[in-house]
Formats: C-alpha cells, sequence, structure tokens
C-alpha cells in the first residue's frame, strides 16, 4: 500500500494561465516545487492524478504553482480544494538533526529531570527556527523554540523529545 504525505492545498486559482495557489504544508517547497517535480493530486472520490511542475513563485503567503499541460485556467479550476502530495518513496534522506512535521507532531515533550510538559500539536516556522508548540495537560500552550540549546533528543520511534529548560521557557 503506498503511503502518501500532504505537500499542500490548493485553495484557488491565480490568474488566466493556468496558475494555482496553495497552502503549503511541506518543510521544503522550494525542493517540492521545483520545475520537473512530481506531485500526485487527490480529490475525494477520484483516483490521484500525477502532475508535473512546470513553475513555482511565491506570493504573498502563498506559494503559486503551474503544471505542465495546464496552462489555461479552465483546466485547474476543478483542482480547488485538492490536495498535492508526495509518495513516501519521493522523500528526502535527513541529516541526522532533521525531521518531518508528521514524526514531531504528536510526540511527548519531557524535561531532563523527567516530567511531562505535553505534545507537540504544531509546527510554525515564523523565522530562522522553528517553533513546537506543546499542548499540556492544563493552562496555555508552552512554545519550543528547535534549537540545539533546548532541544536535547529526539526519539521518533518512541515519540518522545527531552529538553533543556532554559529560564523563561514554561512562564
Amino acid at each position: 500500500m503506498m503511503e502518501w504525505y500532504d505537500v499542500g492545498k490548493i485553495v484557488n486559482t491565480h490568474g488566466i494561465k493556468g496558475e494555482v495557489r496553495v497552502i503549503s504544508s511541506t518543510d521544503f517547497p522550494e525542493e517540492r516545487y521545483q520545475k520537473g517535480s512530481t506531485l500526485h493530486l487527490f480529490q475525494a472520490g477520484k483516483d490521484p492524478v500525477q502532475l508535473t511542475v512546470s513553475s513555482y513563485r511565491r506570493h504573498k503567503n502563498f506559494d503559486l504553482l503551474t503544471f505542465a499541460g495546464y496552462d489555461n485556467v479552465n483546466l485547474v479550476e476543478p483542482f480547488r480544494e485538492a490536495l498535492l502530495k508526495v509518495s513516501a518513496d519521493q522523500l528526502n534522506e535527513l541529516d541526522e538533526d532533521e525531521f518531518y512535521y508528521h514524526e514531531v507532531i504528536g510526540c511527548e515533550v519531557f524535561t531532563e529531570e523527567g516530567a511531562l510538559l505535553g505534545k507537540v500539536t504544531e509546527i510554525l516556522s515564523p523565522g530562522a527556527n522553528d517553533v513546537w508548540v506543546v499542548k499540556p495537560e492544563s493552562g496555555k500552550d508552552i512554545l519550543i523554540p528547535y534549537i540545539e540549546s533546548v532541544v536535547k533528543e529526539v526519539n521518533i520511534a518512541d515519540k518522545k523529545i527531552l529538553i533543556h529548560v532554559m529560564e523563561g521557557l514554561l512562564e
């Protein structure tokens, strides 16, 4: 059974030349959307359609894509609300300290002292480093910067993350 991973959702068309507006959920838009790369379009009740990226650019908070053979707004209009995915065998080999969002989300976060802080519910990418949002049993979300001085160990197999609590982190 082929495994699929979301890279984005087509939310609208853009202009008349077949460009689509994508809200991305990939960590690597530049690689995923480079010219010539293969994406699969998933729509409810239909078989996946293989697409080849012919152009990619950033525009405001969206990624804009065009696909080979779909150079007209009327051809891509039906793609609205569809999901773009890649197959598991298209996932890149990651460096030792890199993880996919779907691997980190759901992990339990512990302090070095062994206290459970909560589970990672989402990942924000506001700037230089990602921020992992941790939902505790009660109280406000805890924001963990994904930097070496804080995140000490990530064990994807056991879904556990060990962090060093810097001063001010849990306030």
